[in-house]
């Protein structure tokens, strides 16, 4: 009786057993084999900016490489607004399939500590993807200031003069490179801050006010024409089309090492491999002559890395961007 007992309650349990032991083996092929067929149709790169600027550029320049790597279209879709916070609260929101990525800037990391009621959390929300590149911004003076070096700056300012700094706006990346290196150089100026880089560089220009910190993606074209001087790049590192501009730190302003970039994201349940045939891709693509002298042309600088390197350096950049943001004293609600 207790053999006929113990197999009448072995039967339900081993029919249970066999049932999970199926379930379990039909769904490993699904999760191991995500990237099997991926992609099969276009992947959406969603761009927090207008079309034309340097963000949609170096965006578009990578996505006609890339989609030929992968047999399928990128297509760029630009969702401008709030410094880029709307398309990231699209991204984060989109299935984590890998057909919906953003292409990050320096905006991603400054934005979590600027602004008080973000929608999203990039940090958890986001996972990099790969690295795309990096430049440095460059300290600007207008050729007629009477500024030929940042070791004359520095001076003018602690002997007691006055001197303005135009920025794209509060918290641009203009704003905060400048605020960075003034707390490291111990020294104060006025910020003058303009709705948008383009009229700020109008009144540098003019010499209405005499600096500015601004990409050299963008202000390359004035520092060769000489319109403006360079007075120091934001990073150790030399810029590939610019070697002659010295860095900052050489000159005295110790640990200033910063630079713009651009990395791709995916929304944070993004299955593991298939990052990884999209980190693949990309870096593939960025080793390819044409593109590299592509973004060489724009001042900026490919970086080949893993998508764990990649996070990990967004990660430091958010912390470190916290902390100028912190000194600027500046929010956006």
């Amino acid at each position: 009786m207790l053999h006929k007992a113990l197999f009448r309650s072995a039967v339900p349990l081993a029919k249970l057993a066999l049932a999970i032991g199926t379930a379990a083996l039909s769904a490993m092929p699904v999760s191991a084999s995500a990237s099997a067929g991926f992609p099969d149709k276009p992947i959406r790169l969603v761009v927090g900016f207008p079309p034309g600027g340097g963000v949609d550029v170096a965006a578009r320049a990578l996505g006609n490489v890339l989609g030929k790597e992968l047999g399928e279209p990128i297509v760029v879709e630009n969702i401008p607004g709030a410094g880029g916070n709307i398309a990231t609260d699209r991204v984060v929101k989109s299935a984590a399939n890998g057909y919906t990525l953003l292409f990050g800037s320096i905006a991603l990391s400054i934005n979590p500590s600027l602004y008080k009621s973000l929608t999203f959390d990039p940090v958890k929300q986001l996972r990099a993807v790969s690295m795309v590149s990096t430049s440095p911004y460059v300290l600007l003076a207008n050729a007629q200031s009477g500024i030929s070096s940042v070791q004359e700056l520095i001076s003018q300012v602690k002997a007691g003069k006055h001197i303005d700094y135009a920025s794209a706006g509060n918290g641009s990346g203009s704003h905060l490179f400048m605020q960075q290196f003034c707390d490291l150089a111990g020294i104060s100026m006025t910020h003058i801050p303009y709705r948008g880089a383009t009229p700020a560089m109008n009144d540098v220009l003019g010499n209405q006010v005499p600096v500015v910190f601004d990409s050299i993606m963008t202000t390359l074209p004035y520092i060769k024409a000489g319109r403006l001087k360079a007075l120091g790049l934001s990073s150790i590192k030399k810029s590939v089309i610019a070697p002659e501009i010295p860095s900052l730190d050489e000159q005295g302003v110790k640990g200033m090492d910063s630079t713009s970039w651009f990395i791709i994201f995916a929304p944070s349940g993004t299955p593991d491999d298939v990052v990884l045939k999209l980190e693949r891709a990309i870096n593939k693509s960025l080793s390819t002559p044409a593109l590299k002298q592509r973004f060489a042309d724009m001042g900026a600088e490919v970086v080949a890395a893993t998508s764990q390197e990649a996070q990990k350096f967004y990660e430091s950049e958010v912390a470190k961007w916290a902390r100028v943001v912190k000194a600027s004293g500046v929010h956006v609600d």
